[in-house]
């Protein structure tokens, strides 16, 4: 089991490295793709989320990991806590790339500094796959330590969701991070989301049938 969710872990994370590989692909246009004249339209307006996520860890300390996103054009700016390590804090840039119409890709490549309990440089990805009422995700990152090369580690979420209705879904989700630890390397499990207007809640519940479940809370709302 542990092996198998290792393999997966590795095989989303090559994913994402594809994905953005095929990103930069899709940002060299012909020169004439862009208008000779920026309009109002055309910047468009910031859009901003703030997302809060409460840990219930079985036999350790709970927490709760905020995270604050804001994005103009193709510009994706972030900020988090607790969520490369406990008491540590990391500030991202990004570049948003967008294509497809029926089967749509998202995928936003980022640099990040982390700074805290952990602290380090890292390269990281977050990208989408949608399909009608099917989304397949992913955010990963790899943290290399300035201060010991040992705490190098990487994150993942991938989530596998679908959406019978547009204020409901239900899925599976992973996760492989350092913030706290389990008998399971990998811990894996399943959601149930809803959302009204820009409010969403979701409830991830992981390794049930492995272990003592954890539990994670989620608030998030856009503006």
């Amino acid at each position: 089991m542990l092996s198998a969710g290792i393999a997966a872990t590795q095989q989303f994370g090559a994913i994402a490295v594809a994905v953005l590989l095929s990103g930069s692909l899709f940002a060299q246009g012909p020169a004439s793709a862009a208008p000779a004249k920026s309009s109002n339209a055309a910047k468009g307006p910031w859009a901003y989320s703030f997302t809060l996520d409460g840990y219930i860890v079985p036999n350790e300390t709970s927490y709760a990991n905020p995270t604050f996103t804001a994005d103009h054009n193709r510009l994706h700016l972030a900020a988090r806590y607790n969520y490369e390590d406990l008491r540590t804090g990391s500030l991202w840039a990004g570049y948003n790339f967008r294509t497809g119409h029926k089967l749509v890709l998202n995928v936003t490549p980022m640099l990040g500094f982390v700074f805290g309990r952990t602290t380090g440089i890292a390269p990281g990805c977050e990208a989408s796959l949608t399909y009608e009422k099917f989304q397949l995700s992913i955010s990963n990152e790899y943290v290399f330590d300035t201060r010991n090369r040992s705490g190098n580690f990487y994150y993942s979420w991938p989530e596998l969701t679908y959406s019978p209705v547009d204020w409901f879904r239900v899925g599976a989700v992973a996760q492989h991070t350092k913030a706290f630890q389990t008998r399971l390397d990998v811990q894996h499990g399943f959601l149930v989301g809803v959302s009204l207007k820009r409010v969403e809640f979701t409830t991830y519940i992981f390794d049930v049938g492995w272990t003592d479940p954890t539990v994670v809370l989620e608030f998030g709302v856009s503006f």
